[in-house]
């Protein structure tokens, strides 16, 4: 009999075990994930000569004829539905110029991104390549040279350390006091980086509203490059975006334009030592004239700089830093009180 209460005491220890472990993990559970591309359109080749192309080495040649229709201009999306829906609507997350909807996976030390933390909130998210940018694909119609940042120019440009203080001996690397950012792993962040153009934000504003058109009403996600695609989306489709999330943007909306989009609820967020930095200052400052303009015409714009309500050391990759869930959480207490999504 003794023997039987200790096998059953383990048993039971075992299994609080297990539940305990399976609570921390927080599992996410899904009720359908997938993908597709949206946007784009055909145009049409004539007059190239035809050309001999060897496709393997020491393969046999093949001729190949370079005229005819061509698909060009789309983005790639991949939804995750959750099983357990807490969020009102679906969240769009749009990435940064040189970049792709990586931004918001797995952070480059390993851990969860900000698609796990809002999944796990019970949002139904969708993660986006934009057009020209990973899995959306690239076409020879863009035009001049793209732009691919060096190895170290993200460090400073990013804001990990100041101007002059990178290094290519990691030990004689400089950061900004406190910095957030995974430092051990930035050259893994920098395997993420993808050629952009300067010459495309009216192809990707386009295919950007495609998907708004398909997928919404929403919230919208921007970081950097995007904040300006967010805006243009909000502008174009006033009733189908219906909160705007916007992570250190670039520039802010078009203050001639107020007057449509002044009903939705906008959120800027602004990282470290963005309001001294010479160039991010002055990034700043365009989100700070169009609050003022916004709150002029009667809208809802707040502007959150985390070191002024206690998060501090946040490079401009918000996401991926180590204390990027406490910006998640007050993005989603945000939310909360637009009355977007329910605890």
């Amino acid at each position: 009999m003794r023997r039987l209460l200790v096998t059953a005491t383990v048993a039971t220890m075992m299994t609080t075990v297990v539940a305990t472990a399976a609570h921390a993990q927080q599992g996410i559970a899904l009720r359908d994930m997938g993908s597709f591309h949206v946007g784009g359109k055909l145009i049409e080749v004539k007059g190239q000569p035809i050309k001999e192309v060897v496709f393997t080495p020491g393969g046999v040649p093949a001729k190949v004829d370079p005229n005819g229709t061509y698909q060009i201009e789309q983005m790639y999306a991949q939804y995750f539905l959750v099983q357990r829906r807490k969020g009102k609507l679906p969240l769009l997350m749009w990435h940064g110029g040189g970049l792709s909807g990586v931004t918001w996976e797995t952070k480059p030390d390993g851990k969860p991104g900000w698609l796990n933390y809002f999944l796990k909130k019970g949002w139904d998210t969708y993660v986006s390549d934009a057009m020209e940018r990973g899995r959306a694909s690239w076409s020879p119609t863009f035009g001049p040279d793209p732009i691919v940042l060096p190895l170290g120019d993200p460090w400073e440009r990013f804001r990990v350390g100041p101007i002059g203080s990178w290094n290519n001996d990691k030990a004689k690397r400089a950061t900004y006091p406190g910095a957030q950012f995974p430092i051990a792993s930035y050259e893994q962040f920098m395997k993420q980086g993808i050629p952009r153009w300067v010459t495309t934000d009216k192809q990707i504003v386009a295919a950007y509203i495609e998907l708004v058109d398909k997928v919404c009403p929403c919230v919208v996600m921007v970081h950097s490059q995007s904040g300006t695609f967010g805006y243009q989306a909000l502008e174009a489709r006033p009733d189908k975006v219906k909160a705007l999330v916007a992570v250190e943007p670039t520039l802010g909306g078009d203050v001639k334009k107020i007057e449509s989009v002044k009903g939705t609820p906008i959120l800027v967020v602004i990282g470290d030592n963005a309001k001294d930095h010479p160039r991010w200052k002055a990034i700043r400052q365009h989100s700070v004239n169009y609050q003022s303009a916004f709150k002029t015409a009667g809208g809802n714009l707040d502007l959150v700089d985390l070191p002024d309500v206690g998060i501090k050391g946040n490079s401009h990759m918000v996401m991926m830093d180590k204390n990027s869930d406490q910006v998640a959480d007050l993005i989603q207490k945000w939310l909360l009180k637009k009355g977007l999504a329910r605890n």
